[in-house]
């Protein structure tokens, strides 16, 4: 829509008027057949027409152009009315100041500026509207630190109110408080069972070691248990050695002391005894020499205790009897 033309002061070109509504042209644009419009007259004309409101000619919107620079020259050089008029103001300024004055016009309705007031006002009243206004807002001149209406001055309590803000805050507290106890206790438990499994599998591993631990002490009793077995052994023969080397100490000055050079008659009479005698006695050191070979190849075995009882009492039997054999041979 236009500007109404019974603002204007003085006469109007008739070709600053607007073909579809009239009036003087507002935001004008032009057709390629030189006619002008509003834009908001052409643009609701074109939603339903396809050609030019004047003669009939084809258009659409972007055929449109602005308006052409001495037209737009004549319109802005005419003198009009302020549309507060009504209100009281007087001001007639050119069209192309109008909008600068209407937003500072005195005469013009305004909303207030509190929040929920729904008051309009003339600009120039504004100030005294603001001063009695019942939804202007300012803090409480006690101190409390709450921002009230005009209105609500009268039935202010400033204690009541801070101990119902008090209140508000200690309750959002508590809140706080449980839902933190909450989450505390739930991350609590979850740490206390995994606590749990844990301590159960260290009892299982515990339990393990100590079958492990009880295994080896089994074995290593069993080990000491040969050990002093192939130690006492191996006493035993090297005391069975000695002796056998004492023997055979003892045997050699025998064997030196026998006669070499004999009578004849000796000869023939004592020929058969002395050689049953000789043959005896190197069978005898026969017998010991084999027997301290064997003693001294044979490794030490670590048999069992009884099967070292044996042979301890087998031994003791043929030393025994090689004592007994060494003292024959002595005595002949």
């Amino acid at each position: 829509m236009g500007y109404d033309l019974e603002r204007f002061v003085g006469f109007v070109n008739e070709g600053l008027l607007c073909c579809v509504c009239r009036d003087v042209l507002e935001r004008p644009l032009q057709a390629p057949c030189e006619h002008a419009y509003c834009s908001a007259c052409i643009s609701s004309w074109l939603l339903h027409h396809h050609s030019c409101p004047e003669d009939r000619l084809p258009l659409d919107v972007s055929s449109l152009k602005p308006l052409c620079r001495y037209m737009r020259n004549d319109l802005s050089r005419l003198q009009i009315r302020c549309v507060n008029a009504a209100q009281g103001c007087e001001v007639i300024c050119s069209l192309e100041s109008l909008h600068t004055h209407e937003d500072e016009c005195e005469f013009a309705f305004v909303s207030c500026s509190n929040t929920g007031c729904p008051v309009q006002v003339e600009r120039r009243s504004l100030a005294a509207h603001l001063s009695e206004c019942n939804f202007h807002r300012r803090e409480c001149p006690n101190g409390c630190g709450h921002t009230l209406f005009s209105s609500d001055h009268s039935q202010h309590n400033c204690v009541a109110e801070l101990r119902t803000e008090v209140e508000m805050l200690r309750a959002e507290m508590l809140c706080k408080l449980e839902e933190v106890r909450r989450e505390m206790e739930s991350r609590l438990d979850s740490q206390r069972r995994h606590m749990v499994q844990k301590e159960s599998l260290l009892k299982n591993e515990m339990e393990e070691l100590k079958g492990h631990l009880s295994r080896m002490m089994i074995d290593m009793r069993a080990l000491l248990g040969a050990e002093r077995l192939r130690r006492q052994e191996l006493a035993e023969a090297e005391l069975e050695k000695r002796e056998l080397m004492e023997l055979l100490r003892d045997l050699q000055p025998i064997r030196s002391q026998i006669p070499v050079n004999q009578t004849v008659t000796d000869q023939h009479q004592g020929a058969l005894q002395t050689t049953e005698e000789h043959t005896d006695t190197r069978q005898q050191q026969r017998e010991v020499f084999s027997h301290l070979s064997v003693i001294e190849k044979a490794p030490p075995q670590p048999p069992k205790r009884e099967e070292g009882e044996r042979k301890g009492g087998s031994r003791s039997l043929t030393l025994d009897n090689i004592k007994r054999k060494t003292r024959e041979v002595t005595v002949i």
